[in-house]
């Protein structure tokens, strides 16, 4: 079978099954694993298909990995991203910070950078700046508890933060389409981002390239909102240059690679 066959018929199968396993493809197609796993890497670059542990879901803009899935989705990509990012910030500043894989990373590397302010409503992201550095200011936020992502939300976190002004909201995102609009799977998600934003001088989005060119259902924000993208693989060119002309600025972290 051709690869661009072999493709095809991958994206036919998830879409049919909603979600499969690479053992059940290599089987179905007589192929290795690690041929099916790079069809499914090619596959959600182009946003066909949704790579997560083990295997892939069909894409769909509402529904997201579960927290676990994404914690181990590119976690070495994370990683680089969470370090570069961690080089951005000053000794001192205060960072309004939301709940994700990527963040929880970031808070791991900025843990290790000195003694910041940290306000968030990742149980995560402060458990992480709590064991590996008691030197920081660590706030979360109240609200009510969801405990897919761990995380607190509605009402009361959003009235929290509005009362805040941060030097930085550090986000991570569901998505950005082709376009450059930064957005979210989860509505409540998408709120306290907003809320992050107007509350702070200067706006970071940590989002590995899986996310490059995609969509979700909820706008978190046009691209002219935003200060700083931290990736770890040069955007698709249309993107690119979108982002570019609202003013982003790029910031490419490789994986793999000593920072």
């Amino acid at each position: 079978m051709k690869p661009i066959d072999r493709r095809e018929r991958i994206a036919a199968i998830v879409k049919e099954t909603s979600r499969v396993s690479v053992e059940e493809l290599a089987r179905m197609l007589s192929t290795s694993h690690e041929t099916v796993r790079r069809d499914l890497a090619l596959l959600s670059e182009r946003g066909v298909v949704r790579k997560v542990h083990g295997g892939a879901v069909h894409t769909q803009t509402a529904l997201e990995s579960p927290y676990g899935d994404r914690s181990v989705t590119a976690r070495g990509e994370k990683r680089a991203i969470a370090e570069r990012a961690a080089q951005l910030f000053e000794p001192g500043d205060s960072l309004l910070v939301d709940a994700g894989s990527t963040t929880t990373a970031f808070a791991e590397a900025l843990a290790r950078a000195g003694h910041f302010t940290i306000i968030t409503n990742s149980i995560m992201v402060a458990r992480e700046m709590w064991s590996v550095s008691k030197r920081s200011d660590v706030y979360l936020l109240g609200g009510r508890y969801s405990g897919e992502n761990h995380e607190t939300v509605g009402p009361h976190a959003i009235e929290e933060i509005q009362r805040l002004h941060a030097d930085h909201a550090v986000l991570t995102i569901g998505a950005i389409d082709p376009t450059g609009i930064f957005m979210d799977y989860n509505a409540d998600e998408a709120y306290v981002a907003r809320a992050m934003m107007a509350s702070a001088r200067q706006t970071t989005v940590l989002a590995d390239s899986t996310k490059l060119g995609r969509r979700a259902l909820f706008q978190v924000c046009e691209p002219r909102q935003v200060d700083r993208l931290v990736t770890d693989r040069p955007p698709p060119l249309p993107l690119a240059e979108a982002l570019r002309s609202a003013g982003v600025d790029i910031l490419v972290a490789e994986a793999g690679r000593s920072l």
